[in-house]
């Protein structure tokens, strides 16, 4: 009888997988010899966005579909009982795996989509940790599965970026290829969740802040044409909004999309607000479990009020455009009032100014989503009730569907701060061209009131208090780009106070740098000594003794926080007229970074980064 060692056999599992990893390194580099011998940069890039465009739509399928088995699976017992608890109690049992999958088997933030992807972009070096290509994936599908309030384009944007970037790492590609494809994968989510792969490049543009150049724009065709085929060829033509233009747009109607395009706007500050507080909130309770409690009781008792914030809410949305505003009331306690058409109004105004609420309620519990399904939710509710209202005083007789649609392109425009995304996306996933004027005043308004009170988005917001958030301004976007620790030099010998001048003559000679830090004992800088100050004195040895450092020193022009961003450090230069200045983390001397050294640095990835190939 043949007796397995189990120790034995362990270590030739591990032996063999060392093995393999090996053959494959090889293999690999092979390759990459190969491919730099015979295949050009240019074509090796657009080959690569092809590869990320597919991966893209499977990544985007794959979330989408394990979003709907749970779903399906959760909520089939309920789907005609008007008043089950269960609407109370799933969110929070979602939200409460969700944590236990990031805390125990991921070990590390899973965080939100859209902004993991633009830090991995300005600060990040265009590198994001492997497991991102399926934490968004797991986390996200039982979120929202088990009725989470939040949607599913920021985790799908997570996931392909994540899988844009391993792609590049693994094939040793620059920074600026990395980059591209990042932005790639993000265009090729949005196209395989909306089919909408115009849209999608306006969104990696617009959102993504990468600058549409001829070598920037092909690939990004490539990479949303291929996810939008792959996902048409998971599921067929179905598509997320069913909608056929029967109502043409009419002139005297501007004066009312000026009025949804302001309304939307306010709407939009609101819940960047709503966000900005509840982060503020959550993040007060640092006991995790406890976050899940309140966060899951909140949320729970919010859905089981109003049964249409579970989940991401595109049924209510096609309801409304469809005209079936009865069918938003199922399940509901308010159901018996579902024919009394003021009732619905308050109730669907109630579930527009909640659903900010039950979404940032959704993360700050510790959930996993993004805010695109959930503006979309918002704007088209918000849409329908000012258009029910219009016809309700008899101001006219407006399409009820048109002003739904209209109203998810001002939100979007107002909440995600992205005017041009907004337009072509409502007007490319309902074939409404012929709405394209309407969607451009809603846009316009809605972007412009929310700017004058909100600078930057909710998917900006915390990169800009860190200054990490790029633009499409290329000198602050190089100053994004540049970190100030690879500036600091810290060959300079420092002294000491009380030290002589004879130390003083003696460090000089160490040294080939014309000025000195002066610090104390524990590290603490308190100014700075010029050689030209020194020269004067420094062969007189009879003063070599009598004379100490803190008469020779004098106080720097400014300094420079480590915690301080390059515009800031820019800024300082400029106003203090110092060629070189002290780097400090909390007083204590850390080295002095040089405008000459930064000047170079600056100029090299500009060039690096911003000129076309």
């Amino acid at each position: 009888m043949l007796l397995i060692h189990w120790p034995q056999f362990n270590s030739l599992l591990q032996l063999c997988a060392v093995q393999k990893r090996v053959k494959f390194k090889k293999s690999l580099q092979q390759f990459l010899i190969w491919r730099a011998k015979n295949v050009s940069d240019r074509v090796f890039t657009l080959v690569l966005s092809f590869v990320v465009g597919i991966l893209s739509g499977l990544a985007a399928a794959t979330i989408k579909n394990s979003v709907h088995l749970v779903e399906r699976f959760l909520t089939a017992d309920i789907a005609d009982d008007q008043d089950s608890l269960l609407f109370f109690f799933l969110p929070t049992i979602g939200i409460l795996l969700t944590v236990i999958i990031i805390k125990y088997l991921i070990k590390q933030p899973v965080g939100h989509g859209i902004p993991n992807a633009l830090y991995a972009i300005s600060k990040g070096n265009g590198i994001i940790h492997f497991k991102k290509m399926f934490s968004s994936i797991i986390t996200s599908a039982i979120t929202v599965g088990f009725g989470g309030s939040t949607g599913l384009e920021g985790p799908t944007v997570s996931t392909t970026s994540a899988i844009g970037s391993n792609l590049g790492q693994a094939l040793k590609v620059n920074y600026k290829t990395r980059k591209l494809l990042i932005a790639c994968a993000a265009s090729g989510a949005l196209a395989a969740i909306f089919k909408a792969p115009i849209a999608a490049i306006v969104f990696a543009v617009e959102v993504i802040m990468l600058d549409l150049t001829t070598a920037s724009l092909i690939p990004l065709l490539i990479a949303s044409t291929g996810a939008a085929l792959t996902s048409r060829w998971i599921f067929g033509s179905d598509i997320l909004f069913h909608f056929t233009i029967k109502d043409p747009f009419i002139t005297t109607d501007i004066p009312f999309f000026v009025i949804l395009g302001g309304i939307a706007g306010l709407i939009s500050v609101y819940f960047t607000k709503v966000f900005a507080y509840s982060s503020i909130f959550f993040d007060k309770l640092k006991n995790v479990w406890l976050r899940v409690i309140i966060g899951g009781v909140m949320l729970g008792g919010l859905i089981y009020l109003l049964p249409p914030l579970y989940g991401e809410g595109y049924e209510t949305i096609n309801n409304l455009i469809e005209g079936n505003y009865a069918k938003t009331l199922d399940n509901s306690i308010f159901i018996g009032y579902r024919e009394n058409i003021f009732i619905v109004m308050i109730f669907l105004t109630a579930v527009v100014f909640l659903k900010a609420f039950a979404t940032n309620i959704t993360f700050g519990a510790g959930g996993v989503g993004g805010i695109f399904a959930p503006t979309l939710f918002m704007g088209s509710i918000m849409g329908f009730v000012f258009v029910t209202t219009l016809n309700i005083i008899g101001l006219g007789n407006f399409s009820v569907a048109n002003y739904t649609l209209i109203g998810m392109a001002a939100l979007m425009a107002g909440n995600l701060q992205a005017p041009l995304t907004a337009i072509f996306l409502i007007a490319e996933i309902t074939g409404g061209y012929e709405l394209f004027i309407p969607l451009m005043i809603v846009s316009s308004i809605s972007f412009l009131t929310v700017k004058y009170f909100v600078p930057h988005s909710v998917y900006n917001m915390q990169l800009a208090k860190k200054g990490a958030l790029l633009t499409h301004h290329k000198d602050q976007a190089v100053l994004t780009l540049m970190e100030l620790k690879n500036e600091i030099e810290s060959d300079f010998v420092s002294v000491t106070p009380y030290q002589t001048l004879g130390d003083m003559v003696k460090a000089i000679a160490k040294s080939n740098r014309n000025l000195f830090p002066v610090i104390d004992e524990k590290n603490y800088f308190i100014g700075v000594v010029l050689l030209n100050d020194v020269r004067g004195v420094m062969f007189n040895k009879e003063q070599y003794n009598d004379t100490l450092v803190h008469q020779l020193m004098s106080s720097a022009p400014e300094h420079i926080s480590i915690k301080d961003n390059m515009e800031e450090v820019m800024n300082k230069f400029e106003t203090s007229g110092a060629w070189n200045l002290p780097v400090l983390d909390d007083g204590k001397y850390v080295g002095f970074v040089s405008k000459s050294k930064l000047f170079s640095a600056y100029r090299k990835l500009l060039r690096d980064f911003y000129d076309e190939d």
